[in-house]
């Protein structure tokens, strides 16, 4: 007896010990230290309109285009170019790591111009990529491992959310210069031009080439070739960010004027472009990274390192979309279409715009909102500060950033009236 109660005490103890060490193991963690991070800005308004039952809701934080009915809006040209690609029956082999070469060609052309000497030189290159953001990344990664200058890029203020993690995590220094006028909601040239004067040679600048994000405010012609000179004066090395070509204005060729001008003053630019919103690919990710060189030689040895740097992050870009992008862009009569329904959604949101100004002077607001005709492309810097957007938002269910910017997107002729009521009430 006493060997069986010491056999069951044994064998009991041989049960405690391994689920206790099971216990001990599962509660501690390697990731004790990691803290929660904050909401991303516009995805937390996007999840705050979610939840709210009102039925005049509004969200004006995420810049993807509707159409009037505040609908997602897939493009025609699109749907015929997935018919046409689905119809040969291609093949899903692994892209090239710089991507699909009739797109990175095509992709050079739309923002250069066909014509353009560096094409016709072969001094660029230009890779495939996921999206403007993988695509300002790549440029990112390769300044930070390639410029003989300066690690300092020098972004405008303010800029697009994103642009400061994706140029800090490559490892570059974030430095700034004055670009928004909140006294006027205007662009700040004077501002500009004195603090691009003071930036140290040889440093990065990154330039939004249309459509600045997130205030809309764009410089003139004549202004840009001033900013021009004295950025070649300081001999910085230009990014240009395009993520709006054709969707600015409705002109493929105006909104890239600033990038051709450049180039044509001699400036070796690296530029990022994405086919997000002026094709409505958002899920599809398609987007180009250009460098321009002195000669042929030298884009020969550029093209390599930028191989060298994509393959270690996603080895290459996805295929489906850059097919869809390439099918328009070089099947004329698709083409055509592409830049008729591109027009049509750039001529909507400007007429939303004047519809909203035209909606605060007819509620009797006394300010002046020219700016919202004024600014262009999907965003809009309101002026709202962020006491009236907390208003806005608890009071009318219009959701925005706290900065006060909306997207022109989501605005139609059917709530645009509420949302000047809305703002007049909240800035009167």
């Amino acid at each position: 007896m006493a060997l069986l109660k010491s056999t069951k005490v044994f064998v009991c103890l041989g049960n405690i010990t391994p689920s206790l060490g099971v216990m001990s193991a599962r509660n501690s963690s390697w990731w004790g230290g990691v803290q929660m991070g904050p909401p991303d800005p516009i995805l937390g308004v996007t999840e705050a309109f979610k939840r709210d039952t009102n039925p005049k809701k509004m969200n004006l934080g995420v810049g993807a285009y509707r159409d009037d009915q505040g609908k997602p809006f897939v493009l025609s040209c699109v749907r015929k170019a997935e018919a046409l690609i689905a119809a040969k029956q291609l093949d899903k082999e692994y892209l090239a790591i710089g991507g699909l070469g009739e797109f990175t060609k095509a992709c050079a052309q739309l923002a250069l111009g066909a014509d353009n000497e560096v094409l016709k030189s072969g001094r660029n290159i230009t890779v495939q990529t996921i999206s403007g953001t993988g695509s300002l990344r790549i440029g990112a990664n390769f300044l930070s491992r390639f410029h003989g200058g300066s690690r300092d890029v020098y972004l405008p203020k303010p800029s697009w959310g994103n642009h400061t993690p994706i140029f800090r995590d490559a490892g570059m220094q974030l430095k700034a210069y004055r670009y928004y006028d909140p006294s006027t909601c205007g662009f700040d040239f004077n501002g500009a031009l004195e603090d691009i004067s003071k930036i140290p040679e040889q440093s990065v600048i990154l330039l939004h080439a249309c459509a600045h994000n997130p205030t809309g405010v764009d410089p003139r012609p004549e202004q840009w070739k001033e900013i021009s000179d004295i950025v070649k004066k300081r001999n910085l090395l230009v990014f240009f960010d395009m993520a709006y070509q054709g969707f600015a204005s409705g002109d493929i060729d105006r909104d890239a004027w600033a990038v051709r001008y450049f180039i044509e003053q001699g400036h070796n630019i690296v530029l990022s472009q994405s086919f997000a919103k002026n094709m409505g690919l958002y899920g599809e990710r398609v987007g180009g990274f250009s460098v321009v060189c002195k000669d042929n030689e030298e884009a020969k040895r550029v093209e390599s390192q930028l191989k060298i740097l994509i393959r270690p992050i996603y080895s290459n870009p996805p295929m489906n979309g850059a097919r869809i992008a390439t099918t328009i862009l070089n099947t004329p009569d698709l083409r055509a279409l592409w830049l008729e329904e591109v027009h049509g959604m750039a001529n909507r949101i400007i007429k939303m715009r004047e519809q909203l100004a035209a909606g605060l002077k007819k509620n009797g607001s006394t300010h002046n909102w020219q700016h919202v005709i004024d600014q262009i492309g999907m965003f809009c810097f309101t002026g709202l500060k962020p006491e009236q957007v907390e208003r806005i938002t608890k009071e009318f269910s219009v959701y925005m950033t706290k900065d006060g910017r909306i997207s022109m997107a989501g605005v139609t002729s059917g709530n645009v009236e509420y949302l000047a009521e809305a703002i007049h009430a909240v800035s009167k």
